[in-house]
């Protein structure tokens, strides 16, 4: 019975899932038109804020730090001792259902500890594994490798938990502030990442399909990439490949980074977070031209954030754009799960509706942006504390990533496969990760 709903889950995705791109363009329609109709808005009225600086180009600058997570993470993950550490793990890989058991624990350790970094290692060990075990669902495989992405913003390099540690203001209401203790390392927090750390490995490897259904890997996807050879003759390149450089970096990176820890305590930010496996990956690859051409190989990784957060900045700008009441989509969504909660409930209304919210608005901090004014006011007066409220707009961020095709396109193209492939299986992963967001916040709520 597990496998044919799953079977029919990838039969239906399949046939219905259009490309990432044009889901955000659809998805931009029908934003437009709902904000429209809910807010009392002209159609010029949306085209504005859809356009505007707000809107399309509002999220530049948080776009390049999500790049750079991407970037960064990549090209540490291609050095050749990580790739080596990767080799070691999926040597351990004697089966098929070892296979996908492995490949979901690792991404998921890695995505917790750096969501980039977790999406690039995660594709990187599926494809070392497939090498090995030529029996298991390639498919099956990279969804698993993508899966653990599911926990990334309950995590390290989470953009909410991060913000709000440093204190968010929302003008004319005041300034929210909770450390990590009380959203990262809190123990309903970390009690969910281990159930779906331990757990989600094995609903994995419980899908995979009969021999007769499983799609083996194309050898040409998995076959070793020759590794780049440098001649080191002229003055230009002696220098490109100075040891003396890429030490001073190293040093100079490190020491800031411990200085920083040392001034501020274990806070962490997203540009420490990027500095972190910056000179990380410089220092794994040993010399600087290296690391230069490992960042214009996990560059074109970046292609689908650079030509889609614009649209998406877009749809936020629709669904933040106020009426002349001061009404927004946004708002109408959010109030409605207010309106409806109590101080235990309320957690899991806003883990569902930020669920929801994500499909429009598939970015940690643009969900921050929508949401934030509005969750965390409310809570406030719901007697809720920040780091409960805050977490539950993260997990429900993360939780519908898994059929919202954006995120996936790194691992998919280190893969060799579309989102069709995949998307079928992350059905399953979505109804398990929000059978435990729900329970979760609600124990969160009555006994912590």
């Amino acid at each position: 019975m597990f496998k044919k709903f799953t079977n029919g889950c990838v039969r239906v995705v399949n046939r219905w899932l259009p490309d990432p791109f044009l889901f955000a363009i659809i998805l931009t329609i029908v934003v437009f038109i709902a904000a429209m109709v809910g807010t009392s808005q002209t159609p010029m009225q949306m085209v504005v804020a859809w356009g505007a600086d707000t809107g399309f180009w509002g999220l530049l600058a948080f776009s390049m730090q999500m790049a750079l997570v991407l970037v960064l993470g990549s090209a540490m993950a291609s050095a050749k001792v990580c790739k080596k550490v990767l080799g070691a793990i999926a040597s351990t890989a004697t089966d098929k259902k070892k296979a996908i058991i492995i490949v979901t624990f690792v991404s998921t350790v890695c995505c917790w500890l750096n969501w980039g970094f977790g999406l690039v290692a995660g594709a990187l060990l599926a494809k070392e594994v497939a090498k090995r075990v030529r029996d298991v669902d390639y498919p099956l495989l990279i969804a698993s490798a993508y899966s653990g992405f599911v926990i990334w913003h309950a995590g390290f390099s989470g953009s909410i938990p991060l913000t709000i540690n440093g204190g968010y203001e929302i003008p004319d209401v005041g300034v929210f502030q909770a450390p990590t203790s009380e959203t990262l390392f809190h123990p309903a927090n970390l009690v969910m990442v281990g159930i779906i750390l331990i757990v989600m490995p094995f609903i994995n490897a419980a899908m995979h399909p009969d021999e007769k259904h499983a799609i083996l890997v194309d050898p040409a996807l998995i076959a070793d990439e020759q590794e780049r050879k440098y001649k080191i003759e002229v003055p230009a390149e002696k220098i490109e490949h100075s040891k003396i450089l890429w030490g001073l970096t190293v040093i100079l990176g490190f020491a800031y980074i411990v200085w920083h820890f040392a001034t501020n305590g274990f806070t962490l930010g997203l540009n420490i977070v990027n500095m972190i496996f910056l000179f990380l990956g410089v220092l794994l690859h040993g010399d600087l031209r290296k690391y230069v051409d490992a960042i214009a190989d996990a560059a074109a990784g970046a292609s689908g954030i650079l030509l889609q957060f614009p649209f998406y900045a877009g749809i936020m700008g629709l669904m933040v754009a106020k009426n002349a009441d001061g009404v927004c989509l946004a708002g109408i969504i959010s109030n409605f799960f207010v309106s409806i909660s109590t101080d235990v409930t309320f957690p899991v209304w806003t883990f569902l509706s930020a669920g929801i919210v994500n499909f429009f608005v598939p970015s940690g901090g643009g969900q921050w942006a929508v949401q934030g004014p509005i969750v965390m006011p409310a809570a406030q007066t719901l007697g809720i504390e920040p780091g409960r409220a805050a977490m539950a707009i993260a997990w429900g961020d993360q939780w519908t990533n898994m059929i919202q095709p954006f995120w996936a396109l790194p691992a998919l193209g280190i893969a060799g496969l579309s989102a069709r492939d995949v998307m079928g299986y992350l059905v399953i992963i979505l109804l398990f990760t929000g059978l435990v967001g729900i329970l979760g916040f609600l124990a969160w709520g009555m006994f912590f």
